[in-house]
Parts: structure tokens; C-alpha cells; sequence
């Protein structure tokens, strides 16, 4: 007897997510009760997170990056909040988990986005929480407790599930930026996408070290776009739909796409180089500067 779920069907190199015939009428989730788990779950992490913020050392991963005693407990205590409270959905974390079980809700985990700003003091780091529904994200929280900020948005795609719409930061709605690229707007890239600076560029450029608030500002509107090189997928999963529903443009710089994720799949290497535009229209004006990211 099979033990996939009724709703997968795999081979050996694809994974396709199918409606079986007893889910073409989705029951309803219970949004309200997934909003406050994740708000309170990482407003309470980040307040032991902002008694360490400063004090702990950072130990290099393989992958050349920064790890902190914090994060790792942060992986643990969302984790288990996780399971305690939705003993029924999957985890996929940056610090313990990298295989997509394939259980039909999914919670990807940054424990601690930003790791490098918070071993040096800089206050911009944050935790981040996407929700994934047969493999694909479709809620997004992400707290910045240094900043006070904590975003949140539903982006259904073309799963069939229904609930609230929009994205917020605070609980107040946002929306990407209308206005055309000057001198004077703001375009965000990260460490490893500083070769785009080689030619001129329409706007004023910013490092902000942090994955998840470099998209989360074009959400809210104060930048008209940002490109990451190598973000992983607990990078995007949450901003993947906060952005989305604030009305930006979400661009892959690599023909295979992102999602759904696949059963049994080990996501520890795989970047996902991308690129985020305030609409769709500028997606002409910066695809052709950044682009070449995603031949690497």
C-alpha cells in the first residue's frame, strides 16, 4: 500500500500536485487562528532573540555563511511551536530540516534572517514563517523586532483556497509604489549582486543584508525593486506571497520554477536568484541589468 498522500503523484524526477476528487470543494482554514499563532510565536522569539542581539559569536556554515547559537534555538522553539499547535503540517528549516516531506501544509522557517546583522550589532534581522499548501506558499509573516515591523500577507495563486486577501505591515495594508524609476527611487541588491553597479543604473542603490526585508520594501512601497542572487528558500517563501499581494512582480531569473517544491527534495543548496518589481512594467527596465545573475 502507498503511503503518499491522495493528493500527490510522484516519479522520479517530478513531483505533480493533483486535486484529488474529494478536494475540489476545499474546506475552509481557520486564518485567524494561523495569523495569531504566527504572531505571537515570533514576537516571543524575537524578545529573546533582542537580549542576545550583539552578544553571540557566529560560527561559518559550509555554505560561507553565519550562524549563531541564536539561531539554532530559534529553529527549535518555532519548530516545536509548530508541531505542538499544527501537529499535522510539515517544517522545512534553514537550521534542521531541508527536506520537503510533502505533507499537504508546510511551515518554511529563517529563524533569523540576517544573521550577519545581528552578530555585528546592525538592527535590521528578522524571523520569517511561510506557510506552504501542497507545496506552495500561500501565507507569508515576517518579524523585525529591532525595527518594530512585522509584515504579514495571503497570496491563494491558483491553489482553490479562499480567506483573507492583502498585505500588511502593523496591521495596516500596503502596496507597492506606482512611480516610474528616477534618481531619486530606491533599488535594493544584496552582497552577491554588486556586479549590476558595472553599468548605470535608474535609481539609488541600497544593501540592506537582510533577504526577506530587501523584497519586504518593495511591498511596502519604499523601494521599486530588489534582485537577491542566491536566497534560499526559506529566504522567499514568506515574501513570496507578502510580496505578491502588495501588487509586485515576481521575476525568477531561472527558467525552472520555484514552486510547488518537490517530495523528498533536500533544498539546503539550491538558490533561487530573483528578481522583485513594484509592476509588472518594470520588469523591461531592470530584467536586462540583473539577468545575467540567474546564468551563473
Amino acid at each position: 500500500m502507498s503511503c503518499k498522500p491522495n493528493w500527490i503523484e510522484a516519479s522520479s524526477s517530478l513531483t505533480i500536485y493533483l486535486l484529488h476528487p474529494s478536494s475540489l470543494i476545499l474546506p475552509p482554514m481557520d486564518w485567524p487562528t494561523i495569523l495569531a499563532f504566527a504572531q505571537t510565536t515570533t514576537q516571543r522569539v524575537g524578545i529573546q532573540l533582542l537580549k542576545d542581539f550583539g552578544q553571540v559569536q557566529a560560527d561559518e556554515k559550509a555554505d560561507g555563511s553565519l550562524v549563531t547559537r541564536a539561531d539554532r534555538w530559534a529553529d527549535e522553539e518555532l519548530s516545536g511551536a509548530i508541531a505542538a499547535t499544527f501537529p499535522d503540517h510539515g517544517v522545512l528549516s534553514e537550521e534542521a530540516e531541508h527536506t520537503f516531506p510533502g505533507s499537504e501544509w508546510c511551515w518554511v522557517i529563517d529563524p533569523l534572517d540576517g544573521t550577519t546583522n545581528f552578530a555585528r550589532g546592525l538592527p535590521i534581522w528578522g524571523i520569517s514563517l511561510g506557510l506552504l499548501y501542497r507545496g506552495t506558499p500561500v501565507f507569508g509573516y515576517v518579524h523585525l523586532p529591532p525595527l518594530g515591523q512585522s509584515f504579514h500577507g495571503w497570496w491563494y495563486g491558483d491553489s482553490g483556497l479562499t480567506g483573507p486577501t492583502g498585505a500588511f505591515r502593523n496591521g495596516q495594508p500596503i502596496h507597492t509604489s506606482p512611480d516610474a524609476p528616477s534618481p531619486n527611487h530606491f533599488f535594493n541588491v544584496c552582497a552577491r549582486s554588486v556586479a549590476v553597479l558595472k553599468n548605470p543604473f535608474p535609481g539609488k542603490i541600497r544593501m540592506l543584508g537582510v533577504a526577506t526585508y530587501n523584497l519586504l520594501t518593495v511591498a511596502a512601497g519604499a523601494t521599486l525593486g530588489g534582485v537577491e542572487a542566491t536566497p534560499k528558500i526559506w529566504d522567499i517563501a514568506a515574501v513570496w506571497a507578502i510580496t505578491q499581494a502588495a501588487g509586485a512582480t515576481w521575476k525568477p531569473l531561472e527558467p525552472n520554477p520555484i514552486f510547488p517544491l518537490e517530495v523528498g527534495k533536500d533544498y539546503g543548496d539550491r538558490p533561487y536568484p530573483t528578481l522583485v518589481v513594484s509592476r509588472a512594467e518594470l520588469i523591461a527596465t531592470f530584467l536586462p541589468l540583473v539577468e545575467f545573475l540567474g546564468q551563473k
